[in-house]
C-alpha cells in the first residue's frame, strides 16, 4: 500500500479513520474543491469526486445529483453558515465529518485577506453530534485528537493536551 508522506498529524488520523470504516470499493463525494487530502485519498485507491467550489450554503445541486455512496466533509462545516441544510441534502448513506473544535482559550479563526477562509462555526463535539441527530444520522464511530504546535506560551502549552480535532463516521437512519 502507498505510504503517504503526511504534511501533518490531521491527515494521518483522518486517513486511518477512513480506512477503518470503509474500503476502496466505495465512491466518495468530497465536499470542497480538490485539495491535498483528496489527492491522498485518490493515491490510497479511493474513488473521489470533489464539488466544484460552489457556495454549498446556497447551492446543494452537487449533493442532490451525486451517486456517491459516501460523503466526506473534512474541515468544511466550520466554514458554512448552515450545515443543517447540507446534511439534509446528502443522499449517500454514509458520511465522514471532521471539524476543528472550539477552543475556550482561542478565538475562532478568521483570515484577514481571504473572505472564504473563516470559521463561522467552531463546534464543541456535542453540537456536531446534535446536528447529525437532528438531520437523521446515527454516529457509528468518533475520535478526537490534539494538535500541538512547536511554540512557547500558554496557548501552545494548552494545545498539547486539549483536543483540537473531532471526526465522526455516521450512517443515515432509514
Amino acid at each position: 500500500m502507498y505510504e503517504a508522506v503526511f504534511p501533518n498529524k490531521r491527515f494521518k488520523h483522518t486517513l486511518e479513520f477512513l480506512r477503518k470504516h470503509i474500503d476502496t470499493s466505495e465512491t466518495i463525494l468530497d465536499l470542497g474543491v480538490e485539495n491535498p487530502f483528496s489527492d491522498i485519498m485518490k493515491k490510497e485507491g479511493f474513488s473521489v469526486t470533489n464539488t466544484s467550489g460552489e457556495d454549498l450554503d446556497l447551492n446543494q445541486q452537487a449533493l442532490l445529483h451525486s451517486q456517491a455512496t459516501v460523503v466526506t466533509a473534512f474541515e468544511i462545516f466550520e466554514h458554512l453558515l448552515n450545515p443543517f441544510t447540507i446534511l439534509n441534502a446528502v443522499k449517500a448513506d454514509k458520511i465522514f465529518i471532521s471539524i476543528p473544535m472550539r477552543l475556550w482559550f482561542s478565538p475562532a479563526y478568521r483570515s484577514k485577506t481571504d473572505m472564504w477562509d473563516r470559521h463561522y462555526h467552531e463546534f464543541e463535539d456535542w453540537q456536531l453530534d446534535w446536528l447529525l441527530e437532528k438531520t437523521g444520522w446515527k454516529i457509528v464511530a468518533r475520535e478526537k485528537w490534539t494538535n500541538p504546535v512547536k511554540k512557547f506560551g500558554i496557548r501552545p502549552l494548552l494545545r498539547r493536551f486539549t483536543d483540537r480535532y473531532y471526526i465522526v463516521y455516521a450512517e443515515k437512519i432509514k
